[in-house]
């Protein structure tokens, strides 16, 4: 089984030192997900905008790769502060109506001092048969 990076043209390029998310076999690793920015670079405030943007980055991640939210089977959330973990909950709820895939929450410091939430995913998509576009 190889590995695949998965890059989305239209995302702005952070620069640090990884890929937005890795392909091997029929999963997706989609890295940790901020929202404080949208793509063109505006700031994003509120809880529950940035849960928005999280997963909506999320879901061009998982569209460049073949896949889509409907295979995302575990979820990781970091807060900033528990106080968040209701209004995040509502976005996310609207993300996943059914079949929720199993998920942790954990509420720590993040590296930037205006994010409030980042979310990390990894997606299975054998089941619907997509196939990864490599984009280069």
């Amino acid at each position: 089984m190889g590995k695949e990076v998965v890059s989305v043209p239209k995302m702005s390029k952070y620069p640090l030192p990884f890929s937005p998310a890795i392909k091997a076999g029929d999963y997706i690793f989609v890295s940790g997900q901020p929202g404080f920015a949208d793509a063109s670079g505006k700031e994003v405030s509120g809880i529950e905008a940035q849960t928005r943007q999280c997963l909506e980055n999320v879901r061009q991640i998982l569209e460049a790769a073949g896949s889509s939210l409907d295979d995302v089977v575990k979820v990781t959330v970091f807060l900033r502060d528990a106080s968040y973990f209701a209004p995040m909950n509502e976005v996310y709820r609207s993300y996943f109506p059914k079949d929720q895939p199993a998920r942790s929450t954990v509420v720590t410091g993040l590296v930037v001092p205006s994010m409030l939430v980042e979310i990390e995913c990894i997606a299975y998509s054998a089941a619907k048969g997509h196939r990864p576009r490599r984009r280069v």
